[in-house]
């Protein structure tokens, strides 16, 4: 009996987690799938184990195998609370990172080493230190999208979600705002008062959006909302109803209902919201970050059955590192 058939006649495998994804995962592959999960989730009893996964993961693991679901500032105030032995990060490499750095005693693992980031990539430690010395007493604001050496250099590590709460907490006339461009120049835009100074890093997804897209989603579908990522261009930040995190722009779906929306982000989080929100028509502008798509069911399970890929930072690092960090979580948006 092919999966179709198995599908009408209801012998599907894990039926009820296979229902969260039906609008996405052909029926025909997933059987293939629902091995992975149930090995998955016997391992993660096996070694006291949780994973995390971002909301831009792909909805076969967002609502199938993780434990705890959210954005970069969600899922680092989990990662302190967790009791697990094991962590594994479906996400990013620099989230895997952070996860360690708050539990130093704990294995944290990532399925893929390769997946990165583009804004990660785009400042070093040195760097930091030579914006210090051009500017001295300028306190530092670290995007957590970052290394834990270049957190490790930072006053404080901050969010998309928490940006704007971060700066205000300084007090101080000018801060450096690092390494997203176009997220310091809309928290610039949003706090006047305050100089902002910024570097030329930005998100290879994000970046990509421009004004015209908002427009053309307009015209096409009369009367969307759209809701931006403030790592888009303040231009496009300028077109759209409503910016804010991940985590802000699921709050708004799952608050005031729109119809019908457009999410100027990762696509992956439109097929995530859509599983919980089937009232809501989600169009999809789909740029996917490659990086976040190295990761699959089938390799979180060789993560777990081989304790791999082990995430570790320098113990120099993990002290300096913890303290921006958690100078960010005491931070509330």
């Amino acid at each position: 009996m092919d999966a179709a058939s198995l599908d009408r006649a209801g012998s599907l495998p894990l039926p009820e987690l296979y229902d969260r994804v039906r609008h996405h995962v052909p029926t025909i592959e997933w059987p293939a799938l629902a091995g992975d999960v149930t090995a998955i989730q016997a391992l993660k009893r096996e070694r006291n184990a949780v994973v995390l996964a971002h909301n831009y993961q792909a909805p076969e693991i967002f609502h199938t195998v993780a434990d705890i679901v959210g954005d970069s500032l969600a899922l680092a105030r989990e990662a302190a609370r967790t009791d697990a032995d094991v962590i594994v990060v479906a996400g990013v490499h620099f989230m895997a990172e952070t996860a360690k750095i708050l539990n130093p005693t704990k294995t944290v693992l990532i399925p893929d080493l390769a997946a990165g980031c583009s804004l990660a990539d785009s400042i070093t430690a040195a760097d930091v230190r030579a914006l210090r010395r051009r500017h001295p007493g300028v306190p530092v604001v670290t995007y957590v999208n970052t290394s834990a050496a270049v957190k490790a250099e930072s006053d404080l590590c901050c969010t998309s979600g928490n940006a704007k709460a971060v700066v205000e907490s300084l007090g101080a006339k000018r801060v450096l705002m690092i390494p997203d461009e176009y997220l310091a120049q809309n928290v610039q835009a949003e706090l006047p008062g305050i100089e902002i100074l910024t570097w030329a890093g930005h998100c290879e997804v994000h970046e990509r959006f421009t004004a015209a897209d908002i427009r053309e989603a307009r015209e096409a579908y009369p009367g969307v909302t759209v809701l931006a990522h403030p790592e888009c261009p303040p231009g496009v930040v300028a077109e759209a109803d409503f910016s804010g995190s991940t985590a802000a722009m699921q709050d708004y779906v799952e608050t005031r209902r729109p119809a019908q929306v457009v999410l100027i982000t990762e696509c992956a989080m439109a097929d995530n919201l859509a599983v919980r929100n089937p009232d809501v028509a989600f169009v999809k502008p789909c740029n996917l970050c490659p990086h976040m798509k190295r990761i699959s069911l089938q390799k979180i399970r060789r993560s777990l059955e081989g304790l791999t890929h082990e995430v570790t930072v320098p113990d120099d690092l993990i002290a300096p590192a913890r303290r921006a960090v958690e100078r960010m979580l005491a931070v509330r948006a």
